[in-house]
């Protein structure tokens, strides 16, 4: 009966069967052990530079020879993928790798590098939002960022990222030193509030309200390289000198002031003695340990203004040296003397409410005198 039942037909073609998937299992299996596993590759963009040291210039082939229709398109060809490429990539990070001999882009790229660094942002940006539609709003951020562009590029500059309302750019002047950069950063600053005036004329004449904007700049370190995943990459900018630029720039609104520069950026200018300038205050940064002393630029404001401005520095430089020594009665004197000069100037009304605010609070006595976030932002 077992007999029967081993070499019935149904048992020998299921048996056949099973023995034909072992076969092909196992043919598999010795295939995919001998397959090699692949590598990850990064991401890659080439970039086709015929001559690194020309990556600002991007010079179109001009050898003898080369005047057919085709040569000529294939060049045109190139010069449109160079614009087209280069309006997500600044020319002027692409250079950072170029000078090294490099003529891609991978993901993980870094180079380091010192630069100005410059925030500008929108104030009350969110309550002019709100009256806008979808559209209107686009067409808005796009006419503001096309004309603050300019002075940027004009500068020696180029926009690193566009923020919501606010704009990131970068100043490592080709080829120049640290004074040249922080000089076109500063430059830059100045004439983005001339822009910003001309905007707004054109905005006044359409019946739009005006705009105002903030600007913070520092100058210091950076690492500039490229992040992401292998479906997504960008170029980036990190550092500890990117933070204070974007912290002095939230400052501008609380002192009431058009631009706001650390004291490491105007050292790298060494421009002291030529931009109209005074001391603002001893300000510790978010996520910055070491207080950074920052500066108020005055060279863009109507020469009555920086003179009565002016003629308020000394007593709000005496004020903040006996606000460090906790000398609240002193620093208040020469707050007011200030004032008195300057009814209307909101950085000393700032400082003379500060200072009341401190005097009546618990301050460590080893405090060093610089102002942390929260007591900025709770002077009342």
């Amino acid at each position: 009966m077992s007999s029967d039942i081993l070499f019935h037909p149904i048992t020998l073609i299921l048996s056949g069967v099973l023995l034909v998937c072992v076969v092909v299992i196992g043919h598999l299996y010795r295939k995919l052990r001998k397959q090699k596993v692949p590598k990850y590759q990064a991401p890659i963009v080439k970039l086709n530079l015929p001559d690194p040291n020309d990556v600002l210039g991007f010079r179109h082939s001009e050898e003898e020879g080369e005047t057919n229709s085709d040569t000529a398109q294939a060049q045109e060809a190139a010069v449109l993928n160079h614009e087209t490429f280069h309006k997500f990539v600044p020319k002027q990070f692409v250079h950072h790798f170029a000078k090294a001999g490099k003529q891609q882009l991978e993901l993980g790229q870094a180079d380091e590098d010192e630069v100005a660094i410059l925030f500008c942002d929108i104030r009350g940006f969110t309550g002019l939002s709100e009256n806008m539609t979808p559209q209107e709003l686009m067409n808005f951020l796009n006419s503001y960022f096309l004309r603050m562009s300019e002075p940027v590029h004009r500068n020696n500059g180029f926009i690193d990222k566009f923020i919501g309302d606010a704009i990131m750019s970068l100043f490592d002047h080709p080829g120049g030193d640290s004074s040249a950069k922080a000089r076109d950063a500063l430059q830059a600053a100045i004439d983005l509030r001339t822009s910003i005036n001309i905007y707004n004329q054109h905005r006044s004449n359409s019946g739009y309200p005006p705009v105002n904007i903030g600007i913070g700049i520092h100058f210091g370190p950076v690492i500039l390289g490229t992040v992401g995943s292998h479906v997504r990459m960008d170029t980036t900018v990190i550092g500890d000198s990117v933070n204070i630029a974007y912290r002095l720039e939230t400052l501008t609104p609380i002192y009431q002031c058009d631009i706001i520069v650390s004291s490491q950026l105007f050292e790298a200018a060494n421009a002291k003695e030529e931009c109209a300038h005074r001391l603002l205050d001893w300000v510790r940064v978010k996520g910055k340990r070491n207080p950074v002393e920052i500066y108020e630029i005055l060279a863009h404001l109507p020469q009555e203004e920086q003179d009565e401005k002016l003629s308020t520095a000394k007593h709000i430089e005496a004020g903040l040296e006996a606000r460090k020594a906790q000398n609240w009665n002193q620093a208040l004197q020469h707050f007011l003397k200030a004032q008195e000069k300057s009814p209307n100037d909101k950085a000393i009304d700032h400082h003379v409410n500060q200072c009341q605010f401190m005097q009546r609070s618990n301050i460590p006595e080893d405090w060093d005198g610089s102002i942390t976030p929260s007591m900025v932002r709770n002077p009342h």
